[in-house]
C-alpha cells in the first residue's frame, strides 16, 4: 500500500479542519500517516483512529523536564522515523520554521504544499493561488476545502461531517476563542445562554474551555439565579480530549466563538450558534459541514486582523448587547436581529462548505459565487465552458509564473 504523510503543526481546531484532506488520501487506498505537535496526540488518535500518528514537540505547549532542550531528541527520533519510511506524498500544509524543516527529509518532488527546492522556500501552485485570494477576505474559501484541495479527487463535502442533529443532552457553552477579542463578556453572553435554554428541552447546560478560562467560568455561573445554576455544570479546565468529545457529542446544541471546540462538535455532528466578531469570519473559518448557524457581526472594517489594535470601539460587540439579541436567539425571527449582524446557515455545494443567508444582509453573494466558480473551474470541477470565462478574476489572481515555471515546481 502507497503511504501519504500530512503535516498538520498547528493548534487544536486547524487539526479537525485536516478532516477533508485526510479522508480524501483514505478513499485514495492510501495509508495515511499523520505528524502533529505531541500537546494534540491523544486528540488525533480519537478524531482520526485509522492513521499512523507521529507526534514531535513544534509547540511550548509540548515541552516538559529540562526546557526546550527536552524537544531535541524526541524530534530528532521522529525526524528519523519519517525519513525511514516511503512516503509517496507528503502534505506539508503549515508556514513554519518546522515545516520547512521536515520538508527537507524528503525529494522535493514529493512534498505538496510548503517545501524547500535548493534551499530555498517554495509554495505549491494552489497555495500560492490560495494565498492570493486570500486577500479577498469577504470572499474566501473554507480552510477544509483549501488543505483538501492539495489532492485530487476531493470526497464530497457531505461526507466529511455528519449532519448537525439535537442530541438530547442539553446546551453546551464555550468560554473563549484564543483570541479574546473573538469571544463576546460574560455579560452580555449570559441572557444568550438563557435565551437558548428557554426553547431547549433539556435545560441542561455544560460550560466547557481551557485552564486559561477557569476564572470566567466561575464569573459566568454566578450570573447565573440559583433556579438554573443547579442545572450548570461547570467543566472548565476539568476535561480531557476524551471527556470533551463526550461532552461535545451529546449536547443539542454548542454556543461557541470561533473555538477548537466548535470544529470538534462539527465532526460529532452537534449544532453550533457560533458569534462570530471582530477577525472571525464564517466564509473562512465556519463550522463545517449541513445545520450551523452563525451569528456574523458585518461592519465596513470586517474582517479585521485582531493581533492590530481596534481603533472602532470594537463596534462588532455593540449587536451582541441589544435586547432584542435574546429574543432573537429565542424565536429566531429576523425581525428580532440587531443591525450590524447576519444570519447564516451552514450547507454543502460543489466545492465545499457554503454559507446561505437567513437574515440581515450579505453585500458580497455575488462576488463570492462568482468566486467559488473560478476556484471551482480551475480545480477541474466545473467545466469553464459553462461558468466562464473570469477574465477580471484571472486577471487578479494568476501570474506569470503559475505557467511560466508552474511545472518545474
Amino acid at each position: 500500500m502507497k503511504r501519504a504523510l500530512v503535516v498538520q503543526l498547528t493548534r487544536f481546531g486547524d487539526l479537525v479542519q485536516t478532516k477533508r484532506l485526510i479522508l480524501t488520501l483514505m478513499g485514495r487506498g492510501l495509508e495515511v500517516h499523520l505528524c502533529i505537535d505531541r500537546s494534540l496526540k491523544d486528540l488525533a488518535e480519537i478524531l482520526y483512529p485509522n492513521c499512523i500518528i507521529h507526534a514531535l514537540i513544534a509547540h511550548g505547549t509540548g515541552i516538559s523536564g529540562n526546557g526546550i532542550s527536552s524537544a531535541l531528541p524526541v524530534n530528532y527520533k521522529v525526524f528519523q522515523t519519517l525519513k525511514n519510511i516511503n512516503f509517496e506524498y507528503i502534505y506539508n500544509l503549515n508556514f513554519s520554521p518546522m515545516n520547512y524543516m521536515l520538508s527537507s527529509l524528503f525529494d522535493p518532488a514529493k512534498v505538496i504544499g510548503h517545501k524547500r527546492v535548493n534551499g530555498q522556500p517554495v509554495r505549491s501552485p494552489w497555495i500560492d493561488l490560495g494565498f492570493r485570494i486570500a486577500t479577498e477576505r469577504r470572499n474566501n474559501i473554507n480552510i477544509v476545502d483549501y488543505w483538501a484541495a492539495l489532492s485530487p479527487e476531493m470526497i464530497p463535502a457531505s461526507e466529511v461531517n455528519p449532519l448537525a442533529t439535537p442530541k438530547g443532552g442539553g446546551i453546551g457553552v464555550v468560554m473563549a476563542g484564543r483570541e479574546s477579542r473573538r469571544s463576546l463578556p460574560i455579560d452580555v453572553l449570559a441572557p444568550l445562554i438563557l435565551a437558548a435554554r428557554s426553547v431547549n428541552k433539556n435545560k441542561k447546560i455544560f460550560l466547557l474551555g481551557s485552564e486559561a478560562e477557569r476564572d470566567t467560568g466561575e464569573k459566568l455561573l454566578a450570573k447565573f439565579p440559583p433556579s438554573i445554576a443547579k442545572d450548570v455544570e461547570n467543566l472548565v479546565g476539568k476535561t480531557g480530549w476524551k471527556d470533551l468529545s463526550k461532552t461535545v457529542s451529546n449536547l443539542d446544541l454548542l454556543m461557541t466563538p470561533d473555538t477548537g471546540t466548535m470544529h470538534l462538535a462539527t465532526h460529532l455532528g452537534t449544532p453550533i450558534l457560533g458569534f462570530f466578531l471582530s477577525s472571525a469570519w464564517c466564509f473562512e473559518t465556519g463550522p463545517y459541514g449541513e445545520g450551523h448557524t452563525i451569528l456574523q457581526a458585518d461592519f465596513d472594517c470586517s474582517p479585521c486582523v485582531e493581533s492590530q489594535p481596534c481603533y472602532n470601539d470594537l463596534k462588532c460587540l455593540e449587536p451582541f448587547k441589544e435586547q432584542s439579541m435574546a429574543r432573537f436567539i429565542a424565536t429566531r425571527k429576523p425581525d428580532h436581529l440587531p443591525q450590524g449582524l447576519s444570519v447564516f446557515e451552514s450547507t454543502c455545494d460543489f466545492l465545499g462548505t457554503q454559507y446561505v443567508l437567513k437574515a440581515g444582509q450579505d453585500i458580497t453573494s455575488e462576488r463570492r459565487a462568482r468566486l467559488r466558480n473560478f476556484i471551482g473551474c480551475h480545480l477541474g470541477i466545473l467545466d469553464i465552458g459553462e461558468y466562464g470565462p473570469f477574465p477580471k478574476l484571472a486577471e487578479k489572481f494568476y501570474k506569470e509564473k503559475d505557467w511560466i515555471t508552474g511545472s518545474r515546481l
